[in-house]
């Protein structure tokens, strides 16, 4: 029994539907109440990272009934498969953060060996939470299916209650969790009461979703759209609302047309369409992390899309999303302004976009974007040709302190704000650093050097949200500067520098650094540098005394430090597709 929409004989289910030898898998099939037609049909892997880890996760659940019910209308069959996350929030400051970067690898690996382990067709895959989002598109684009990403939602923005002992700044206006790690700075310097802090944890995050602001998550959210393996305005609604079911279930609907119309996930992720999702990072003020994630989604299409070319583009965008947490917005805001088509918009009228990348509808980008109706409202969605500031909100740096690159957010920060010169004060590792904002143990106009955070050294390059949201609570947040082989969340603000290359663990020039060294960061040249010659430099590597020593000698985080390549190369796992011998859907 066939589906005349659908060829079986060239899709990969057949192996384990079609013919008498198959009996044996069909019986599986049949006790799980499937049907004969069910049986014959494509067979959709509906991916999701729903957990009970945090809300970015909680609503996934949800939504993938609603994606079944849209590849079931149209002629598919669903089967529902959950992957892990690992939440940046509830992982942040503490070991567990370790695991936040490997975790993405994780991902992609196990939704890539459940849809080759049970030969599915296509897939709609969920995500919530900052490196699931990659690490589901990740898994698509490697795999080459037919693909379809739908992001959970953010989180509803929080509010302080009248009358509370809350601060004045604090009162009044929407908050996200990054108010609440900069409000445990405040409290650490004695202007937030415990009784005020204790207010805000219980207001901060009223609702499932993910963070609100323009961090990791909604930024990649916005690339989803942007690179075309997301429904235009399908990252916008908020978790809670209503209006996600129809996105998802036309998602489900969407993948099946993408399997009759044999559109793979390589056919919309290629040089053009990375262009297109860098240029939405940019121009929202988005997450440094895209400058880790676009890399290593590229590397699994077999694409050179370094950390240089990202930067290259981030140069050059106009910064016209008004977006936390640089600016005043937050992701509810950005949707009810028009959401990412709107943005898109506005970078095509500057010329800035690929308009004839293929998207998840079937449809080119510029085709999509001519049916809009909407304009940028000059409130969330500034005009291209008046945007907030000329070059992106997200900088690339380099030097003889980073010659493989370094990456700062720079959105809501001006210009004689974005030159710093100062020395450097070394600390080993965040935890170090942490305790010395802590205790006030640093003094203006220090550069604060965190090393041997980086991906193999870490290992695991974790982020130092509780460091950077200190200093900015403490009033410090620029009168400071802050390196790292790590990363940092997109919640961070304030001069700070990721992804600095090679990492410590390497050898690299920040391995090197004593205190007192004068460093240059200058956002407007794109540079990094150390006031110290090559002879000494050299001088110091000879006396070096190899990467640090981790507490990780077995488990995962061991075979991750083993494995992870460069962070400017995306700190990847496996040789990509450059190496592959063979295509999934063709075995």
């Amino acid at each position: 029994m066939s589906n005349q929409r659908f060829d079986k004989t060239k899709l990969p289910s057949r192996h384990v539907t079609e013919g008498p030898a198959r009996a044996p898998h069909r019986s599986y099939y049949y006790a799980m109440g499937m049907t004969e037609h069910e049986i014959h049909q494509p067979l959709v892997g509906v991916a999701t990272c729903w957990n009970e880890a945090a809300p970015c996760n909680i609503a996934l659940n949800r939504q993938a009934q609603a994606v079944k019910m849209g590849v079931k209308a149209a002629d598919g069959t669903p089967r529902e498969f959950t992957t892990i996350t690992v939440t940046d929030g509830i992982a942040m400051g503490h070991e567990g953060m370790r695991s936040s970067l490997a975790s993405r690898e994780a991902i992609a690996d196990t939704v890539e060996l459940t849809m080759r382990g049970h030969c599915y067709d296509a897939i709609v895959g969920l995500a919530g939470c900052d490196k699931s989002l990659p690490g589901m598109m990740m898994a698509m684009i490697r795999l080459n299916v037919p693909s379809v990403f739908l992001y959970g939602g953010s989180i509803l923005p929080g509010r302080a209650p009248a009358g509370a002992d809350i601060p004045e700044d604090f009162a009044g206006r929407d908050l996200t969790v990054q108010d609440m790690f900069e409000a445990v700075g405040r409290h650490q310097n004695g202007s937030m009461s415990q009784a005020a802090l204790d207010v805000l944890e219980r207001v901060a995050c009223p609702s499932a979703g993910a963070c609100g602001g323009q961090f990791t998550a909604n930024t990649m959210a916005c690339v989803s759209e942007a690179i075309g393996l997301a429904l235009p305005n399908s990252s916008g609604a908020p978790a809670p609302y209503e209006s996600r079911d129809a996105y998802a279930e036309a998602s489900g609907a969407a993948v099946m047309n993408l399997i009759e119309k044999n559109i793979r996930a390589r056919d919309i992720v290629t040089r053009q369409s990375l262009e297109n999702a860098a240029r939405i990072v940019a121009c929202t003020g988005g997450s440094t992390n895209a400058g880790l994630h676009l890399p290593a989604m590229a590397h699994e299409a077999g694409i050179d899309f370094f950390l240089d070319d990202v930067c290259e583009i981030f140069r050059d965008t106009p910064y016209f999303v008004d977006m936390k947490p640089g600016g005043a917005y937050v992701a509810k805001d950005l949707y009810e302004a028009g959401g990412v088509p709107v943005v898109m918009n506005e970078l095509r009228k500057a010329g800035l976009i690929h308009e004839d990348c293929m998207t998840a509808t079937g449809y080119s980008m510029g085709e999509e974007l001519d049916k809009l109706t909407r304009e940028a409202d000059g409130r969330v969605i500034h005009s291209v040709a008046n945007p907030i500031s000329k070059t992106g909100g997200v900088v690339g740096l380099k030097g003889n302190l980073a010659p493989e690159g370094a990456i700062v957010k720079i959105a809501g920060m001006a210009e004689n704000e974005i030159v710093f010169t100062g020395p450097a004060h070394v600390f080993e590792c965040e935890e170090d650093a942490f305790e010395a904002v802590k205790n006030r143990d640093y003094k203006e106009g220090e550069v604060i050097v965190i090393r041997n955070e980086g991906p193999s050294g870490g290992p695991g390059m974790r982020e130092m949200l509780a460091t950077t949201a200190a200093l900015s609570g403490q009033g410090m947040g620029k009168k400071v500067a802050l390196i790292t082989d790590g990363r940092f969340s997109g919640a961070t603000r304030g001069f700070c520098v990721g992804h600095v290359g090679p990492e410590a663990a390497h050898g690299g020039p920040i391995a090197l650094l004593k205190d007192g060294d004068m460093i240059t960061l200058d956002a407007i040249k794109g540079t990094i540098s150390v006031d110290v010659s090559d002879d000494e430099m050299v001088k110091r590597k000879s006396e070096w005394s190899g990467a640090r020593e981790t507490l990780y000698g077995a488990g995962a985080l061991w075979k991750y430090a083993q494995l992870v390549g460069p962070t400017y190369l995306g700190a990847v796992t496996h040789p990509g597709a450059k190496a592959e011998r063979h295509d999934y859907m063709d075995l």
